[in-house]
């Protein structure tokens, strides 16, 4: 019998289109002749919309982009009803990057349903989107980083100067400003000067309310992909260099402005270290499924973890898949992989006792 499996894509984040492509990389990839694939497209303004079974990979993302007329609840578009007459889904594959996806929202209403799906659950999720939140875990795991501050937009709003003069203070320059709750480099400024830094603090603002401000170092961007539940595996490193002066949304999306060497040349002993480092990272959160661990390496060999993030891109230009297929797992393998821990993580929660 084929797994039937909810694909969730598209969602009202500023990462919308990424995850389209996410979902046409997918599809192309998935076995037909092994799942049953019931795609849910979800609006930039939040709603939900199935479309028809698909029984061949899309040639466009417009082709996922479902009209009105099909439009359905949360609820509906992913409840498995098990042992009724016309089979549930066996697993949701949520699709979905940044807010509103990635966070751990879709996740809580997931386990809320009680449907199996594939990737971090709803702590895991919420810390890893979170960037001050994630550095704060890492820090306690004892992960080296780079220095940070963060702050809130009504804090800057009411003393921009201050918060200006923290950063100076506390980081200088070069640093890099981001919005604490998204990924895929929106919203991110390199800054050498205040002018820079001001511009940058508005830029990130209108993507966040919280948003943080870290060193710049002169560094290779190292990047590792975890799969696993309780006992985590870890590929092969690779590294990004990027023909720009850092690797921004459009070098990663949009003209592949960059290039991947994997594996990443290292030093003796440094591939090893970096896994390591990955496997705690990916344990401090508690994460489940996937994760991609991202690094920085200095010139000195001094090794920093940037981040983690817990539902990487399956685009043409992504790492996370091609990290995989260097370390021996294809594609479609790593899929059906991350549908089995997905399962493997739901049957585990069942054992759980809800009454005393």
């Amino acid at each position: 019998m084929k797994t039937k499996l909810c694909l969730l894509f598209g969602g009202k984040s500023a990462e919308h289109e990424v995850s389209l492509q996410t979902a046409k990389a997918v599809i192309k990839a998935l076995d037909l002749s092994k799942f049953e694939i019931d795609p849910v497209f979800i609006t930039k303004d939040g709603e939900w919309r199935k479309g028809p079974s698909l029984t061949s990979p899309v040639e466009d993302v417009k082709q996922l982009q479902f009209g009105e007329e099909r439009e359905v609840s949360a609820a509906e578009g992913v409840l498995t009803v098990q042992g009724d007459a016309e089979r549930g889904y066996d697993i949701v594959f949520p699709l979905l990057h940044g807010p509103n996806g990635e966070d751990g929202t879709v996740q809580g209403l997931l386990e809320v349903l009680n449907v199996p799906y594939v990737g971090n659950g709803v702590l895991a999720s919420s810390a890893g989107m979170d960037k001050v939140i994630m550095k704060n875990l890492f820090r306690d795991a004892g992960l080296p980083q780079v220095e940070y501050v963060s702050f809130v937009r009504a804090v800057w709003e009411q003393n921009r100067e201050e918060a200006y003069r923290k950063t100076e203070d506390e980081i200088g320059y070069p640093c890099f400003i981001k919005p604490a709750n998204l990924g895929s480099s929106v919203g991110i400024s390199k800054c050498t000067n205040r002018e820079e830094l001001e511009n940058g603090f508005e830029e990130a603002f209108q993507f966040d309310r919280k948003i943080i401000v870290e060193q710049g170092v002169k560094a290779r961007e190292i990047e590792l992909g975890v799969i696993g539940n309780e006992f985590p595996e870890v590929s092969v490193p690779g590294e990004i260099v990027a023909k720009k002066d850092f690797y921004d949304y459009k070098a990663k999306y949009v003209d592949g402005d960059s290039v991947m060497i994997i594996p990443a040349e290292l030093p003796d002993g440094m591939a090893e270290e970096l896994q390591k480092m990955a496997k705690t990272a990916f344990q401090a959160v508690d994460c489940s499924g996937l994760v991609r661990a991202d690094f920085f390496v200095t010139e000195k060999n001094e090794i920093y973890i940037n981040e983690i993030n817990t539902m990487p891109g399956f685009t043409p230009f992504s790492m996370f898949p091609l990290l995989w297929e260097n370390t021996g797992v294809s594609y479609p393998e790593l899929i059906e992989k991350l549908v089995k821990l997905g399962m493997e993580r739901y049957d585990e929660k069942q054992k759980l006792k809800y009454s005393i």
